[in-house]
């Protein structure tokens, strides 16, 4: 039963999860020292042990309720079953399009060897990139109404021609076929100007922004071609877009390396800088001087801590804001595909390199093995698709029995495989910061629900008592 169960100390705080449900529960000292022995089946055994340190009376009333949890199936649930889909061919319903293999920064953790992938520097037609929308629709099966594209680089905005030709086929598409085809870009803001703004608005595309927060951790991590800082001259481009669209439809990605280990300060930097929808992502490079490593662990679990309490003490301030990282729903989580995968590249999802061959994702453009095919002659490896389909963590050894499997969904295949050569071979430092992560959304998620039910809200399913609240 232990398998079953995750237990942490946050801040004073005692969490327990039940694994399979996904139900989190705040417990007190007592349940958690007693989670250590009871099984569901030994309420003996945890009287013998456990009443030297606490009153019988006591540990009589928290078995009955953890009893009743089992009862509601949010404690020792049974696991999960692997869905029949997963056999299936998948079908495809997301692209995202490089519309652009080549970049005008050199930041210097770019996975994508500054925007070419390793590749000539090059930008896609609108030929290859209508194309590729009519490959999605040729290809999603007879039943799919909803689409996602996403304009990917290097640098999107550098091949705007493309960039509109799609957009267009993707509207004239849209009425001829009653389908819905979301549309987003993720850029550096160095073109962010007037015309492309009023473009990206009327055509609601979602966009997400790229900086590092504060200005010193930016300039030295984002350059342009030049090698001067663009900190100033993107800042008062996305601060222009995100006003265009009072704040909506948008989020802010940082990433965070060894040099700037004190990432809180940059989060809360875009936030003072008047962004509220952000995320910051731990760097993933191999022998790279930027590097997270095993060594800096202890400093990293530090830092989202003091990031977890630095989130609430602005929420209770009336300063919210949304950090990505921390966004847990607590009653209603994933089906359970989704549990299971939640990536669906190389299956469901593609990318689409300028010339129209086929990756399982944007970060697996240009290495050699994982070209499935191309738009115009479809996908020829039939055998990788499948592999993908069939790597969830159910089939992964080291996520089989990990507690957060149903909530990482079994990570990155990009970085499983730039660290191991395979995308069940799990990035080991990865994991270790995910689950990090995953603790600190859990205890937030928790602590914020009980303050509403302290005001009388109604929280989904959580639920609070003596010992279980």
């Amino acid at each position: 039963m232990k398998a079953k169960i995750h237990k942490f100390e946050q801040n004073g705080e005692y969490i327990l999860l039940d694994i399979n449900s996904g139900a989190v529960h705040v417990i007190d000292k007592m349940i958690y020292d007693m989670m250590d022995v009871f099984d569901g089946e030994n309420d003996g055994e945890v009287l013998e042990k456990l009443s030297g340190s606490y009153p019988k009376a006591d540990l009589e009333e928290a078995l009955a309720e953890l009893h009743e949890l089992m009862e509601a199936g949010e404690l020792f649930a049974p696991d999960i079953d692997v869905p029949p889909t997963f056999k299936e061919k998948g079908l495809v319903k997301s692209l995202c399009l490089m519309v652009a293999q080549d970049c005008n920064l050199r930041c210097k953790y770019c996975f994508g060897d500054g925007g070419s992938y390793g590749q000539e520097r090059a930008v896609m037609s609108p030929e290859v990139g209508c194309r590729a929308i009519d490959y999605m629709l040729e290809n999603c099966g007879p039943f799919r109404k909803h689409f996602e594209v996403d304009f990917f680089g290097g640098e999107p905005l550098m091949n705007m021609k493309t960039v509109k030709a799609v957009a267009e086929h993707v509207h004239e598409v849209e009425k001829e076929k009653g389908v819905s085809i979301k549309l987003t870009m993720t850029t550096n803001g160095m073109l962010l100007n007037d015309e492309n703004i009023k473009w990206l608005n009327d055509n609601n595309v979602s966009v997400v922004i790229s900086t590092d927060g504060r200005r010193e951790v930016h300039d030295r991590m984002r350059p342009d071609v030049g090698g001067k800082g663009t900190y100033d001259k993107v800042m008062k481009n996305f601060k222009k877009f995100v006003d265009s669209r009072h704040g909506e439809h948008y989020y802010m990605r940082g990433t965070y390396t060894n040099e700037n280990l004190d990432f809180t300060e940059d989060v809360l930097a875009m936030h003072d800088a008047g962004f509220d929808v952000l995320s910051m992502e731990p760097v993933v490079l191999k022998d790279s001087p930027l590097a997270l490593r095993e060594e800096h662990l202890p400093r990293i679990y530090e830092e989202y801590d003091r990031l977890t309490e630095a989130y609430l003490k602005r929420h209770r301030e009336g300063k919210g804001f949304f950090f990505f990282h921390f966004n847990m729903d607590l009653s209603n989580g994933p089906c359970v595909a989704k549990r299971l995968s939640g990536c669906g590249a190389g299956h469901e999802y593609f990318a689409v390199a300028e010339n129209g061959d086929l990756y399982p994702c944007h970060q697996f453009v240009g290495r050699e093995g994982y070209k499935l095919g191309s738009i115009y002659e479809g996908v020829t490896n039939k055998e990788l698709p499948q592999y993908f389909r069939e790597s969830h963590v159910l089939n992964k050894e080291k996520c089989r029995d990990c507690w957060a499997r149903f909530f990482c969904s079994g990570g990155c295949h990009a970085n499983d495989d730039l660290f191991h050569g395979d995308i069940r071979k799990s990035y080991e430092l990865g994991c270790e910061l995910q689950k990090k992560r995953l603790e600190c959304a859990i205890y937030v998620q928790a602590m914020l629900a009980l303050e509403k039910m302290e005001q009388g809200e109604k929280v989904g399913e959580f639920t609070t008592a003596e010992g279980i609240r």
